[in-house]
């Protein structure tokens, strides 16, 4: 069972090493702000015994992925993950193209334009660039995670996927998802296809936080891999009429070059 979003387990199929995927799952189970995780927390996170727990992160101190503090008796991340991280990143060729344009249109609309890509039920920020003149657009690092559920980005991500792909995450979500919440996510998702089929780009007004509105594209890659890019902030800033009227189309056009790319 994968960590925090409850993903559906792998470890059943014959070519998965279930060793090397419960390793990764521990080091996944470090979210935004953890600075110090003990084995009883990565336990009940990734759902895996303690003993076992125990076993991996001691395996990936030795490599480098983990720090082990002797004064707290816990795990920090370690430089090979940052290394590891910042090897991808540098090898996204997209993002080389992407920034200038995200950097335009964010400092046009005075708002904050973000590159995204699916990690599990959630979207990881690939970059962000906020607008140079606006000091209280979103700022969200690089690396930070949102839900597919509820967001624009995630919204969008879902129309860029093939229709059996698409079918399997929204299984996914929905096994993820408290019953008393499903019938709400699922509008969500079922007006995002709407919108994406009859304007070409995703909303949330006020559904992945309250008073910030958003609006999304998928951007699909020549591998037939999905990209998500969206512009957000505060919804006294950017109303519905503005992302759809002005946003929406400058989002369908960064999209389209760099499709094309």
């Amino acid at each position: 069972m994968s960590v925090e979003d409850k993903t559906v387990s792998k470890e059943k199929e014959p070519q998965v090493v279930i060793a090397l995927a419960r390793g990764l799952n521990v080091l996944r189970s470090f979210r935004q702000g953890d600075r110090f995780l003990g084995n009883q927390e990565i336990a009940e996170r990734t759902g895996l015994a303690k003993a076992t727990v125990s076993r991996l992160t001691n395996t990936l101190t030795t490599l480098g992925y983990l720090n082990h503090s002797k004064r707290f008796n816990q795990y920090s991340l370690g430089t090979a993950v940052l290394s590891l991280g910042y090897s991808m990143l540098g090898n996204m060729d997209i993002l080389k193209s992407a920034r200038p344009l995200m950097q335009d249109l964010a400092d046009n609309v005075a708002a904050s334009v973000s590159l995204a890509a699916r990690d599990g039920l959630h979207m990881v920020y690939l970059e962000n660039c906020v607008a140079r003149a606006n000091m209280i657009a979103l700022r969200i690092d690089v690396g930070a995670r949102t839900r597919i559920a509820n967001t624009a980005m995630g919204r969008a991500l879902l129309c860029g996927l093939h229709a059996e792909e698409r079918t399997e995450l929204i299984a996914e979500i929905r096994r993820a998802t408290p019953k008393g919440e499903w019938l709400k996510i699922k509008a969500g998702i079922d007006q995002g296809a709407i919108d994406y089929r009859e304007k070409g780009f995703c909303f949330s007004l006020g559904d992945w936080r309250e008073n910030v509105n958003s609006i999304a594209v998928p951007l699909i890659q020549a591998d037939g891999s999905v990209l998500s890019i969206n512009c957000g902030g505060p919804s006294w800033q950017l109303s519905a009429e503005k992302l759809e009227k002005d946003v929406g189309p400058r989002l369908v056009e960064i999209s389209r070059r760099l499709e094309n790319l």
